[in-house]
């Protein structure tokens, strides 16, 4: 009877392993990719991109994944920063000599800072410093539809998928960001964004509209403050982590992080990506030992109000613990034995989600956090100030570039340690469960 149960609980496994490899799938990150964020500013503020790596790695804790951030603040889809164009010449340019400076500058920007990373997959995300801050133009229109159809074609000439980014909304203190004629004109930069990626068979993510949403809906409470955070182009980690929730939508990232369904009179669970042993009932008692597939997706601290902007944790850090059959009353749950909230019977009933439950469990999606920012830090040290550093024509010398040598092998140990770490602390743990009548 026990090896007929072992092979029916191996058998239910492979079952929600499948389940849940079926709702992966759906998710344009893949197992083996190596992931690169490209854009301005916004993406080299590390703090969007940091949150859907973190998003990849806690959600996904056996996939092989890779991540670097090459975004540049003042940049634009012909990679000014990297390629230095003339701007006046590119807009006005006839068809043919736009398109060759284009191809110009876009080869020379994705072969130095993305191509020798050998990416499987980049996200692009241009449109704000493009659109120069001003009402819409139809010269500078047509250079960043010109130039993201060629990073499309480059990139995808080297095996990478691409998904590109809309930009979000410029966010002044006035009631009506939807008249700001910046924001009418991003609003058709995107617009023409969606219409390279259906020729060019690339993603389409827009964060735009979402986030212009809640600024109309969230203006009138905070008139004179950024809902984001930050300032009125660059969020801080709240309006961060509201385009990391409207990007890994559009990625098609899946809620589930694990989900205990617990029926207490009958002594049963009914899980789905985890493991339950030990099921314990005894006098409105339950307790039960846990094993996970992954972790919830951890949410920066300094960007809890995101929570109550988007609907973060019901759309993408659904890690839910359900249990009928209790007794009317409060409860109290220790995981581990650390306490870590108290509920009703009736709120078990229908689901508690404790991915942003204070746990040992949350604790370490957080330590996950922690580390990819570490990483990213390194990483963006190592590029722009160590790789690119340029000296001066009368510091060059070949001691100078040893130098370099010597500290970019310094970094990369340190990357590659850091990289180490977030292996390790992103493999989720037993943990013992306990929910019993609160004062007990």
């Amino acid at each position: 009877m026990k090896a007929l149960a072992n092979k029916f609980l191996f058998a239910l496994l492979a079952l929600c392993s499948l389940a849940t490899s079926a709702l992966a799938a759906d998710f344009l990150i893949q197992d083996g990719d190596r992931v690169v964020f490209l854009g301005d500013s916004i993406t080299e503020q590390r703090l969007y991109t940091t949150y859907i790596e973190a998003y990849a790695l806690t959600r996904h804790p056996q996939w092989k994944l890779w991540f670097r951030n090459v975004g540049w603040g003042g940049d634009t889809s012909w990679l000014r920063q990297r390629s230095h164009p003339d701007e006046a010449k590119l807009f006005a340019a006839d068809e043919a000599t736009q398109e060759q400076m284009v191809e110009t500058a876009v080869t020379h920007g994705l072969e130095r800072d993305v191509l020798p990373l050998k990416p499987t997959f980049v996200t692009v995300k241009f449109g704000m410093n493009d659109h120069s801050y001003v009402a819409f133009r139809e010269d500078i229109f047509k250079a960043y539809v010109r130039s993201q159809t060629e990073i499309a074609k480059v990139l995808e000439s080297h095996n990478a998928r691409v998904a590109f980014l809309t930009p979000q909304p410029i966010e002044d203190k006035r009631p009506d960001p939807d008249q700001d004629v910046r924001n009418q004109s991003l609003r058709r930069f995107s617009d023409g964004l969606k219409e390279v990626t259906t020729k060019e068979n690339a993603t389409f993510v827009d964060q735009f509209d979402p986030y212009m949403a809640m600024l109309l809906r969230e203006r009138p409470n905070n008139p004179n403050g950024f809902v984001g955070g930050g300032d009125a182009v660059h969020p801080g980690p709240i309006g961060h982590t509201v385009m990391a929730w409207a990007i890994l939508k559009g990625l098609g990232a899946t809620p589930l992080v694990s989900r205990f369904d617990i029926d207490a009179p009958a002594h049963k669970s009914n899980s789905e990506a985890c493991r339950v042993e030990n099921l314990q009932v005894s006098g409105g008692k339950v307790s039960f030992e846990s094993q996970d597939e992954a972790l919830p997706m951890p949410i920066d601290p300094r960007a809890e109000a995101a929570l109550k902007l988007a609907p973060i944790l019901q759309d993408l850090d659904r890690y839910e613990l359900r249990i009928t059959g209790l007794p009317a009353g409060n409860y109290e749950l220790s995981i581990d034995g650390e306490a870590v909230g108290k509920t009703t019977g009736e709120e078990l009933a229908q689901g508690w989600n404790l991915a942003n439950q204070p746990s040992p469990i949350t604790k370490q999606a957080q330590r996950v956090l922690d580390l990819v920012f570490r990483k990213n830090n390194l990483y963006f040290n190592r590029w722009r100030n160590v790789q690119l550093y340029v000296f001066p024509d009368w510091a060059r010398s070949p001691e100078t570039e040893a130098r370099r040598t010597a500290e970019l092998s310094k970094l990369d140990l340190q990357i590659a340690q850091a990289e180490a770490e977030i292996e390790s602390a992103r493999k989720p743990v037993p943990h013992r469960f306990e929910v019993k009548p609160a004062g007990q």
